[in-house]
């Protein structure tokens, strides 16, 4: 017998070990996320994905999900905690999406968009991160940084490499890049590695790639990230 559990009064089936996101995405239950990805272990890092279970929050990403539980997750106090979490990341970077290259492609901004974002609420903080550019084929913007650690993930366990790291502590967290330089250029990162494609905002480009794919006609330009993500599992299906 399928076991399930109450997501916001709908009874959604899992399996032993998955975990409440996983469960409700495959669903096609849409739950705003930008630190997941299926390839890799959970992490909690944007806590986007944060939910009540039997009224207390959890971050679905990580809660196993088991028989019986009561999930809300569309309710509109959990939402404006979501769109407070969501400005905050515009703010502590330096997001200008009408110049950026990742416009129309970028999960923050979709998902900005999906919460009904319309000003960033808190004062920017402009902080003064210098471009990376040493590379031949990727320009490195830490501008854009959201600290998910995807890239950190894909290089360390997929590529097996460990290109880059966080480093520093609360406000002063960081993405580096593991070389004595410090530079990209003094790694073996390569086109081919699964780091170099899950960067979920605008910081690894890729050089001579620039607005290759029109405005207009890239993924967020066409479907919202909730309709994104429900084709995407279709697919995968």
């Amino acid at each position: 017998m399928t076991e399930t559990f109450r997501l916001d009064g709908t009874d959604v089936p899992f399996e032993a070990g998955e975990t409440i996101l996983q469960a409700a995405l495959k669903a096609g239950r849409f739950i705003p996320h930008l630190c997941h990805h299926p390839e890799f272990r959970p992490h909690g890092s944007c806590k986007l994905c944060t939910v009540k279970v039997d009224g207390r929050q959890a971050a679905s990403c990580t809660r196993l999900a088991t028989s019986g539980m009561k999930v809300e997750s569309e309710t509109e106090e959990l939402n404006a905690e979501r769109l407070a979490l969501t400005q905050m990341l515009f703010v502590e970077g330096n997001h200008f999406c009408p110049s950026c290259e990742k416009s129309g492609d970028c999960q923050l901004q979709a998902t900005a968009y999906h919460l009904g974002m319309t000003n960033a609420h808190y004062d920017h903080f402009f902080p003064n991160r210098p471009l990376d550019a040493s590379h031949p084929d990727f320009l490195l913007d830490f501008n854009r940084c959201i600290l998910c650690s995807l890239c950190v993930r894909a290089s360390r366990d997929i590529d097996n490499k460990n290109v880059f790291g966080l480093a520093g502590r609360g406000m002063a967290s960081h993405l580096i890049v593991n070389s004595k330089s410090g530079k990209l250029v003094d790694t073996d990162f390569s086109v081919s590695d699964k780091a170099a494609h899950v960067c979920p905002v605008g910081v690894i480009l890729r050089k001579r790639q620039g607005f290759f794919i029109p405005i207009g006609s890239r993924t967020f330009d066409k479907k919202t990230i909730k309709e994104y993500v429900d084709t995407r599992l279709g697919e995968e299906d």
